[in-house]
């Protein structure tokens, strides 16, 4: 039913979260991100921003032809109208939910990406970056800390596609890690939601789909657009 075009990234990970949690039958087509499959002018047909993840769903509700969506949170929002699930029905649910989506959309992803890219891939190393990065990502850790303090889930109290969207974007750079020690209520949410088995399907799919290589100067330049020479 569901075509995705994935690699595993963070952003990949929320929609094979929701496919498997959801149980929806889809087959992934891998986008190898440091090869360039991005900018292939058939991928552009359906995700014209040239980044991943996309999907197609060739049985729409309505009952038309196939239709793509690109952007993770597009593709969450559409996933959950479809099904009618991680979200809720009422109003005032619905509305937490979408709040905490587009908090992870607009700063936890985008922020938690510089820090990664000025820690890890910058060819020169930039403290005034490094450190402007850091210090926002722990501020947004921080507000999602409080956000779970006494909550099991971050919106609705239930699993939505909030904490779908924001459980991948946790302190995911291995070369760069960073300090949770002092947000308990976020290592406490964290981990159980890794401990649910359609969680666990799903970032297990990285291992299938993954290429373990190092950055070269080629990669580089196809997924930041600039020549560089990192160590």
């Amino acid at each position: 039913m569901i075509d995705l075009h994935y690699w595993p990234t963070p952003n990949g990970h929320k929609i094979t979260i929701f496919l498997e949690e959801a149980g929806l039958p889809y087959t992934i087509h891998p986008v190898d991100i440091g090869a360039g499959d991005q900018f292939k002018p058939d991928y552009l047909t359906i995700s014209p921003n040239n980044k991943m993840p996309a999907i197609v769903d060739r049985e729409p509700g309505d009952g038309g032809p196939a239709i793509s969506v690109f952007e993770s949170g597009a593709i969450l929002a559409y996933l959950a109208n479809k099904t009618g699930k991680f979200v809720p029905a009422d109003l005032r649910g619905r509305t937490e939910v979408s709040q905490w989506l587009h908090w992870q959309m607009g700063g936890l992803g985008p922020m938690t990406g510089q820090y990664g890219h000025f820690h890890v891939y910058a060819p020169e190393d930039l403290p005034y970056a490094k450190e402007r990065y850091q210090r926002e990502v722990l501020r947004l850790l921080g507000v999602l800390d409080r956000r779970l303090e006494g909550r099991e889930f971050v919106a609705a109290g239930r699993l939505s596609i909030a904490d779908m969207a924001i459980h991948p974007w946790i302190n995911p750079y291995t070369k760069a890690p960073l300090d949770l020690t002092p947000f308990a209520n976020l290592r406490r949410w964290h981990q159980a939601i890794a401990a649910r088995p359609a969680v666990k399907r799903a970032y297990a799919l990285a291992e299938k789909y993954g290429a373990k290589r190092e950055m070269t100067p080629e990669m580089h330049k196809i997924l930041f657009g600039t020549p560089s020479n990192p160590a």
